[in-house]
């Protein structure tokens, strides 16, 4: 049995890891901290103790992993905190501020002998395990390009903000969820073009990103907007021999926002309509055109591979070099905006 507590009892814990974590038999959630009980929004989940001592979660002996779900610019206190207690550490997106600090985070686990890592559930949604498969497969040939898009409409966000925080950015608040999965998937690029503007003028909010990752013949674009009535397809595939296109995104994040929950066998899962759609050449020059039965999603595979990292002594499967990257490169992208 693996034994946790969280720090934070906001949106985050409730909505998206206490759900999965529930499923799972072989972890006990003993202690969830909340600063401020009188701000209490959520249900309480049976079992677990609610405390506003954060020496009560942090001293005890019996609690092995502590999940930090607070707002970004305390990840580094809290971690910190966490390590120095002798506990192993899941932390939120967008992991640290910067990468001087995730660094030294990871420096410190490693003295210590303790796993710390970043909530990287991304990786495991629909449509991103379903790309997956499909160049996997290898009916597309020899990869060319790949689009991933991230889009809103939501220009009421941008026009709310009128001062400039890199951490705040859309970058770091929305890359960190497309540049893991690309990172994860295809490793270190060999270089990277950044296109990261603040639509609406300087001194305002970043709302818009375009990046292009390098991998010898194969460009990786990632585009996200808060400016998009209409949402552009979730992946476009593009091979020598076919392409892959993906319309809509995984369900997971929908049905949570629905109070709609993993206990449920069509929690987050595609029908018919949400499938992608695959068109390639066959090797007597005939054309296909098929539906593809999307991958189920499941976040809380970030929680099992931690199981079997800490219980089981595993290799950890979201690594300090590719959350180290990814905080670069979410730095590089801002650091010219005002």
């Amino acid at each position: 049995m693996l034994t946790i507590g969280y720090i934070g009892n906001g949106k985050s814990t409730n909505r998206y890891h206490l759900p999965f974590v529930l499923q799972r038999n072989n972890i006990k959630v003993k202690t969830i901290y909340q600063r401020n009980p009188k701000n209490e929004k959520w249900s309480r989940i049976a079992g677990a103790k609610y405390t506003s001592d954060l020496d009560e979660l942090l001293n005890d002996k019996e609690i092995q992993l502590i999940v930090v779900c607070t707002p970004h610019n305390s990840h580094y206190e809290y971690a910190k905190m966490v390590l120095e207690h002798n506990k192993h550490c899941l932390v939120e997106k967008p992991f640290m501020e910067t990468s001087k600090e995730a660094k030294e985070i990871f420096n410190l686990a490693k003295e210590k002998g303790l796993i710390v890592q970043t909530y990287q559930n991304r990786r495991f949604d629909s449509d991103f395990l379903t790309v997956q498969k499909v160049i996997e497969e290898g009916k597309l040939g020899e990869l060319l390009e790949v689009e991933m898009h991230y889009d809103y409409y939501r220009p009421e966000v941008s026009e709310s903000i009128k001062s400039f925080i890199p951490s705040l950015s859309y970058l770091y608040g929305h890359g960190c969820h497309t540049l893991d999965q690309v990172i994860s998937y295809f490793g270190k690029p060999d270089n990277v073009h950044y296109d990261v503007r603040q639509l609406l003028g300087p001194g305002r909010a970043n709302d818009y990103f375009d990046l292009d990752l390098y991998y010898g013949k194969l460009k990786v674009s990632v585009k996200s907007s808060y400016f998009r009535i209409k949402q552009r397809p979730s992946f476009v595939v593009y091979g020598k021999k076919g392409c892959f296109v993906k319309q809509t995104k995984d369900r997971q994040e929908e049905h949570l926002k629905l109070f709609y929950m993993p206990e449920n066998k069509d929690f987050g899962i595609d029908t018919l309509e949400n499938y992608g759609v695959l068109t390639y050449m066959d090797e007597e020059g005939e054309m296909h055109e098929e539906k593809v039965k999307s991958v189920n999603g499941d976040y809380g595979r970030v929680y099992d591979d931690l199981y079997e990292a800490i219980i089981n002594g595993k290799d950890k499967t979201i690594t300090d070099e590719q959350t180290l990257l990814q905080m670069q490169m979410l730095e590089t992208g801002v650091k010219d905006l005002r």
